[in-house]
């Protein structure tokens, strides 16, 4: 799609160019008609983002009904390895688009099986990518390298090795980029942030936040692989295994993350949910561009939960659903009782505390915290709307909520947090060079090979 909105973006590629960059690939172009979406309401063709998704499980079809709603986007391709998910998907996206249009015979939304016949496709603006972690790196730097904007769900990579080439990728081609972490979008989240950083309740010493455990190595059985399922692209740049539904339910997904129990497809909770929280943990102590110095696991005995230290003395524990008063500090005015908020987080400063967790929660001590006026709620969105303001910053090129460095950064605390599991050891960790400190047999866990032909 060309319009004015990217007259001040970087040059587009040309077809010859994408062909080049994914040579590997099969590119299939699938246009759509500028009228094929005719109805009154929705914005003209030349000024709808036309995108792109790659992944359909769980989360991705949360995120095309979200697609789907936004009058001036044209959700023009889906693609997953999973026939009955990609097909469903179309199908979704065809019956909803002929209802707008008032065409039972409409169609219009292109079906992939291969992510790189949909990259090859010059009418794609931007491309958001629900594929599992395993993924996330190498169709990123590819959709860059293509010219395409970008949304990638959390956690970004499966290595910090990962997380930093795509740093360099979207920077390189100055694509927009949009985090999976949604909470960035979410007034509470804001709220708590600010006031943190607001000196709210003194300097900051401790943070609580749940979802504690990793994962490790595990062997199933084979079987069968589903008629529908193309088992080696699943696979992807993973190490091979033999298929096993557990690692992939055939056709509608049961849960969002069945195979993170596995440590060639991701990091366990860690990195499938606790990552969240350290996203807003990292927001909130001003470390978007930083990151922990230490990370203690239980594993050697010096502490009972698992350990980041920031530089400052600040501690941040990754904690069951409740604090134990024979194992944690318990803040002043916090009752043992209460469950920590899945997702959010408990920041303890030496003047109180704020709790902040989804759909609105919010609590602190001295509750008077909270009584602190903040116009700048007003201006933030719902987390309905993370991926509003992804659209929007495309056509502005401005910054998104959850920058592609922002995401990467509180990705890479998930990892480490997991290194220290697997090894069992503390581990310093240079947050400017991005290294750890005097340990090459933990610095192995930073990179893992890629099954060929995929590279990065």
């Amino acid at each position: 799609m060309h319009s004015a909105r990217h007259r001040h973006t970087s040059r587009r590629v040309t077809r010859r160019e994408v062909l080049g960059r994914l040579a590997a690939g099969i590119v299939v172009p699938s246009i759509v008609a500028p009228s094929a979406l005719g109805a009154g309401r929705l914005a003209p063709p030349s000024e709808r983002i036309v995108v792109g998704l790659i992944g359909i499980g769980a989360m991705g079809q949360g995120h095309l009904a979200h697609l789907l709603k936004y009058d001036d986007v044209q959700v023009a391709a889906v693609c997953d390895v999973d026939r009955w998910r990609r097909e469903n998907a179309q199908r979704n996206v065809e019956q909803t688009y002929a209802a707008r249009a008032g065409d039972a015979s409409f169609r219009g939304c292109s079906a992939y099986n291969d992510f790189r016949e949909l990259l090859g496709r010059v009418d794609i603006d931007a491309v958001l990518i629900a594929t599992g972690d395993r993924w996330h790196a190498v169709v990123t730097v590819m959709a860059a390298q293509a010219g395409k904007d970008i949304y990638c769900e959390k956690p970004v990579s499966l290595t910090v090795r990962e997380a930093q080439a795509m740093i360099a990728a979207v920077e390189r081609y100055g694509r927009v980029f949009q985090g999976g972490f949604q909470q960035r979008s979410t007034p509470e989240f804001h709220r708590a942030c600010q006031l943190v950083q607001q000196g709210a309740i003194g300097k900051v010493e401790l943070v609580y936040v749940t979802f504690p455990g990793t994962n490790g190595d595990v062997e199933l059985p084979p079987e069968p692989v589903p008629d529908g399922l193309d088992w080696d692209l699943w696979l992807g740049p993973a190490p091979y295994r033999p298929y096993n539904q557990r690692f992939h339910p055939y056709g509608k997904p049961p849960r969002v993350v069945p195979w993170d129990f596995c440590r060639d497809f991701g990091g366990g909770n860690l990195t499938s949910n606790a990552v969240h929280s350290f996203d807003i943990v990292q927001w909130a102590l001003g470390m978007d561009d930083s990151g922990p110095v230490e990370v203690i696991p239980p594993e050697t005995g010096q502490v009972p939960l698992l350990t980041y230290k920031y530089t400052g003395d600040v501690m941040l524990h990754v904690a069951p659903w409740r604090l134990d008063p024979q194992k944690h500090h318990i803040p002043k005015g916090w009752d043992p009782n209460t469950a920590i908020s899945a997702f959010g987080a408990v920041y303890v400063g030496q003047h109180g505390w704020i709790h902040v967790g989804r759909q609105g929660f919010l609590t602190a001590y001295p509750a008077d915290i909270l009584k602190q006026e903040d116009r700048s709620l007003a201006r933030t969105h719902s987390v309905h709307d993370h991926h509003r303001d992804w659209l929007d910053c495309i056509r502005s090129r401005g910054r998104t909520a959850s920058t592609v460095q922002s995401a990467a950064r509180s990705t890479i605390v998930a990892h480490l947090g997991c290194i220290a599991h697997w090894t069992g050891r503390a581990l310093r960790w240079d947050p400017q060079k991005m290294e750890l400190t005097d340990d090459q047999q933990a610095s192995r866990w930073l990179w893992r090979p890629i099954r060929e032909p995929w590279t990065l």
